[in-house]
């Protein structure tokens, strides 16, 4: 017999978030929208969005350490703040913790940044 492991996921700010330039927002919609952007606020986790974003596979945190200038404990703590925001998951390779963008983060972020311009 096989088993097949679920996994449930509390609702994260990523997942309530809504495009800024929507014309009316609820206090819940704008809530979880600032919480994403507290989550990019900082240059080192901007960064790591950058790296997963322009990288087709997981990156390994060991992998962000030399690039970034920042120790592991760094990286991982910004790290950290990115998950909580649900915009990354992880898999674990052995000792290793893999990273990616959660299914939907990118639509999400891109969604979140469409200001598009009104016509005139």
């Amino acid at each position: 017999m096989t088993r097949v492991r679920l996994e449930v996921r509390d609702p994260s700010p990523a997942d309530g978030s809504v495009p800024i330039g929507r014309p009316k927002m609820s206090l819940d919609e704008a809530e979880a929208t600032a919480a994403v952007f507290k989550a990019l606020a900082d240059p080192a986790r901007v960064r790591i969005v950058n790296r997963l974003a322009s990288s087709p596979e997981p990156v390994c945190v060991c992998h962000l350490t030399e690039p970034l200038g920042l120790s592991q404990a760094t990286v991982s703590f910004h790290i950290k703040k990115l998950m909580d925001a649900g915009l990354l998951d992880r898999e674990q390779r052995g000792v290793w913790a893999y990273y990616s963008f959660r299914d939907g983060a990118r639509r999400r972020l891109s969604a979140i940044l469409d200001l598009k311009e009104e016509e005139r």
